[in-house]
Parts: structure tokens; C-alpha cells; sequence
């Protein structure tokens, strides 16, 4: 698990690529954490970040990794690996929350 200097650094990035890419901060401290341990460590993301995630945005959510992959901090991560943990985080959420409740 990253420290919390490292978690630090992901809240940062996000904020900053948020406003560099006109995209509205619409994810929570927790969700924005939750994300980043899916993708950059081991980790699940739970119902209620994967909503945030997509409202997001797909364009966000590429952008934030990809600023976050161009951080010196993170240069010994293999991008391809990473990328793809990237795109199935995306696609899983998108799934889940494209999917009907079994309670609708």
C-alpha cells in the first residue's frame, strides 16, 4: 500500500489535471483513493467510486493517468501494465453501472 506522502501527491495531480482538462471535481477524497489503489496498486474499487468515476468521465479519467504515469515518482511503473489496469477499471465500472439493478 502507498503512503499516505504518495496519496498526497495522487490528490495533487488529480486536482491539478482536473483543472488543466476542464474536468469538474466530481469524485470524493475517498473514491479519488479508491480509484488510484485499483489502478496504480492492488485494489477494488466499490459501487459508489465506480458512479463517480463515470461521471467523471472517460477523457478525466484518461487524462488523470496518464499526468499521473508522466510524474517522476512514478517512473519505475510499467505504463502498459498500468494502462490496462487503467482501461479495465474503466470498463468494469462502466459495466456495473450500465447494468440494470436486480432490485429495479
Amino acid at each position: 500500500m502507498a503512503s499516505l506522502n504518495v496519496y498526497s501527491i495522487l490528490v495533487v495531480l488529480f486536482l491539478t489535471c482536473a483543472a488543466e482538462n476542464n474536468c469538474e471535481t466530481k469524485m470524493g477524497l475517498p473514491c479519488v483513493l479508491e480509484a488510484f489503489t485499483s489502478i496504480f496498486n492492488t485494489g477494488s474499487i466499490s459501487n459508489k467510486c465506480c458512479g463517480e468515476l463515470v461521471v467523471l468521465g472517460k477523457v478525466c479519467h484518461s487524462a488523470l493517468v496518464k499526468r499521473t504515469l508522466e510524474n517522476p515518482l512514478f517512473k519505475d511503473l510499467n505504463p502498459a501494465k498500468i494502462i490496462a489496469k487503467s482501461i479495465q477499471t474503466w470498463n468494469n465500472c462502466l459495466a456495473l453501472i450500465d447494468s440494470p439493478s436486480p432490485y429495479a
